[in-house]
C-alpha cells in the first residue's frame, strides 16, 4: 500500500507575490488579541464582508471561489488540509491510500452525522460522486473527476475509488478540491441540481459549520457544528454572519466603522494602501496561487470555427496578437499597484514546473508588448486590420478594478491600431452562464487553485471538454496531462508539466498576465488570519476567533 502524503508541492515561494485575496479586520474597541485562548464565545459572533458572489452551494453545480468558501464552511470531505500546510490528510476519513493501482480505498471515522441527525456513512460518499459525474453540470466540478472510472461501496464506513489509470499522483488532492463536498443522500437530488433553500432547510451540513439563515447573496448565518470529527477540529467561533456587499467602498467604509470585523474579498488596490496606513490594523501575508487571464472561445472568436469567415490560422494570428500587446507591467503597476505581479506562464511562479513559455514567444521576448511583431503575425495569417473583438469582463467578481483593468487593456489593443474592442460587463451570476454558453468570443476569469499544484493549472484548462467549455482540443495535450497525472518520478512529471505548459503556448487557448497571493489586514481584537491565509487557498471561518 502507498500512503498519499507527500504527494502535494507546498507554494512558499508565492507567498513574496503581491497581494490578490484580501482580508481585512477592523478593531471594534477592547479587544486583547488574545480571543484564541478562550474560543470564539468570548468575543461573540463574527460579521464577515465580502463582494463575492455565491452561484450555488449545490457542490455538483458551481466551480467558483464564491461558493467553495461557503462549501468549505459547511460540508465534509474525505480529505482536506491542516491549517498551515498545503498537504491533504484524511479529513472525516480514518484512512486513505492505494490499495492496488488503480483503486484508492478510504475508510470513514466511525458514527458520523449529518446535522440533521442522518448517518453519514460510504452510501452518501458514493452518493456524491456519482451525482457530479451524472450531473456533469457546466459551471460545475466535474471535469475534476475525470480518472474517476466507479465508485463502490463495501461496507457503512469504507468506499473504495476505482480509476481508469493507475496511480494517479492527483486524486488524493481532487478529494479536498470543489469535486469532493460529501453531501446527504436524503436531502439532495441524485441527478438534478438541489435548489439552495431545500439544503438549508434539510439542514444537510456536516463540515464545521452549519447554515442557520440563507439569503442569497445577501446574507448567510453560520453556527459551530459541534458533530464535526475532521481534521480541523471545532471553529473557534460559534458564530458567524456573512454579509455580502455590491460596493467595495461600502465594505471599506463599514470596516473602519468597526460594523465588520473581517473583509475578504475584494477591496481596491488604493483602499487596501490606504488601510495599511491606519494604526488599528495590522498587514498579514500568506501564500497564493490567483492568477488572471483572458479565453477565447474557439467557435465564436474572430475567424472561429463556426464564424462566416471561419480560418483556423487566422483566428491564431488573432489569439497572437492579443498576446503579443497585452503589457503585464502596465497593468500591474497602474492598475494594482503592485498588489499582482507579471504572468507570462499557465502555472504560476512557486509551483514545480512553472515556465515562462508566454515570454519567450510573445512580445518583445523580456516580458514588453510588441506591436511589431503584432501586425506580423496578422499580415503572414492575411487577417485585414483593423480586427473587431467583443471582449468581456465580469464588473463584479473580480474586484472593483476590473473595470480599470480590462479598459487599459482594451487601450493597449487598440493603440496598435490592429484591434477596435467593444468591451462590455455583466454581473457573475449571469456571467457565468453567458461565458459557458458561447455568449462571450473573448472574456475575463480568474482562477482559485483548488489544490497547490500544477496539475491544477493544466487539467481543468485544456483537457478537451474542459470547464471553460471554450472549444478548445489538442489530443497531444489531452495525452500529456494523463501522463503527468500518474507519472510517479518528479523529474518525469516535470518535465511532461513543462511540455504541456510550451504546447498551450503555441496554441493560446488563454492568455495569462497576472499572478497574486494573499494578504490580511487584522484588527487587534480578531485572531486566526495567519491560519485562514494557508498555502490550500481555503479561507475558513473557523480559525478566526473575536476577542
Amino acid at each position: 500500500m502507498r500512503s498519499i502524503r507527500g504527494n502535494r508541492r507546498g507554494l512558499s515561494a508565492v507567498a513574496g507575490a503581491a497581494s490578490v485575496a484580501v482580508l481585512l479586520a477592523a478593531c471594534s474597541g477592547g479587544g486583547d488579541g488574545e480571543s484564541g485562548d478562550e474560543g470564539g464565545d468570548a468575543g461573540g459572533a463574527l460579521t464577515v464582508g465580502t463582494t463575492d458572489k455565491v452561484t450555488t452551494i449545490d457542490p455538483a453545480g458551481s466551480y467558483d471561489n464564491g461558493s467553495f468558501a461557503v462549501m468549505n464552511q459547511v460540508y465534509p470531505f474525505l480529505m482536506n488540509t491542516p491549517y498551515g500546510s498545503p498537504d491533504v490528510e484524511p479529513d472525516i476519513a480514518e484512512s486513505a491510500e492505494f490499495t492496488e493501482p488503480t483503486e484508492y480505498t478510504v475508510t470513514l471515522k466511525p458514527g458520523l452525522k449529518w446535522a440533521n441527525g442522518n448517518d453519514l456513512t460510504a452510501s452518501d460518499v458514493k452518493f456524491s460522486f456519482d451525482r457530479m459525474v451524472a450531473i456533469a453540470a457546466e459551471n460545475g466540478p466535474s471535469s475534476l473527476l475525470y480518472n474517476l472510472d466507479s465508485t463502490e461501496v463495501v461496507d457503512d464506513t469504507t468506499v473504495v475509488f476505482h480509476l481508469k489509470s493507475e496511480n494517479d499522483q492527483t486524486f488524493p488532492q481532487i478529494l479536498s478540491s470543489p469535486a469532493g463536498p460529501i453531501v446527504d443522500e436524503d436531502v439532495f437530488s441524485a441527478d438534478e441540481l438541489t435548489p439552495d433553500q431545500e439544503i438549508v432547510d434539510g439542514n444537510a451540513f456536516a463540515g464545521q459549520y452549519a447554515i442557520t439563515s440563507y439569503n442569497f447573496n445577501e446574507l448567510i448565518t453560520y453556527e459551530a457544528y459541534e458533530g464535526y470529527q475532521g481534521l480541523l477540529g471545532p471553529a473557534e467561533t460559534a458564530e458567524v454572519n456573512v454579509s455580502y456587499f455590491a460596493d467595495s467602498s461600502n465594505l471599506k467604509l463599514e470596516v473602519q466603522q468597526g460594523s465588520v470585523d473581517v473583509a475578504f474579498r475584494s477591496l481596491s488596490s488604493t483602499d487596501v494602501e490606504d488601510l495599511q496606513g491606519d494604526d488599528n490594523v495590522k498587514v498579514v501575508e500568506g501564500p497564493g496561487g490567483e492568477i488572471r487571464y483572458i479565453v477565447f472561445n474557439f467557435d465564436t472568436q474572430p475567424y472561429g470555427a463556426e464564424q462566416p469567415e471561419a480560418d483556423e490560422d487566422k483566428a491564431l494570428a488573432v489569439r497572437q496578437a492579443v498576446a503579443h500587446l497585452i503589457d503585464r507591467d502596465a497593468i500591474s503597476e497602474q492598475v494594482y499597484k503592485g498588489t499582482y505581479t507579471p504572468l507570462y506562464s499557465y502555472v504560476p511562479a512557486g509551483l514545480t514546473g512553472a515556465t515562462e513559455s508566454l515570454k519567450e514567444l510573445y512580445g518583445d521576448g523580456q516580458g514588453g508588448p510588441d506591436a511589431a511583431a503584432a501586425e506580423q503575425a496578422l499580415n503572414d495569417a492575411g487577417v485585414e486590420t483593423p480586427v473587431g473583438l467583443s471582449l468581456q469582463y465580469s464588473n463584479d467578481h473580480y474586484g472593483p478594478s476590473s473595470g480599470d483593468e480590462y479598459a487599459l487593456i482594451k487601450d493597449q489593443l487598440e493603440e496598435s491600431g490592429l484591434f477596435t474592442v467593444d468591451l462590455q460587463t455583466t454581473e457573475w451570476v449571469q456571467y457565468s452562464e453567458d461565458r459557458s454558453s458561447d455568449v462571450y468570443p473573448a472574456y475575463q476569469l480568474g482562477w482559485f487553485p483548488d489544490y497547490s499544484d500544477a496539475d491544477n493549472y493544466l487539467t481543468p484548462f485544456f483537457q478537451t471538454e474542459n470547464f471553460l467549455s471554450n472549444h478548445y482540443s489538442n489530443p497531444a495535450v489531452d495525452d500529456l496531462i494523463l501522463e503527468q497525472g500518474v507519472a510517479t518520478d518528479p523529474a518525469e512529471r516535470t518535465a511532461i508539466i513543462e511540455e504541456i505548459q510550451d504546447t498551450v503556448a503555441q496554441d493560446l487557448s488563454t492568455v495569462p498576465y497576472l499572478q497574486g497571493a494573499q494578504v490580511a489586514v487584522v484588527g487587534a481584537d480578531v485572531t486566526g488570519a495567519e491560519d485562514t491565509l494557508d498555502p490550500s487557498f481555503k479561507f475558513r471561518y473557523a480559525a478566526l476567533a473575536k476577542g
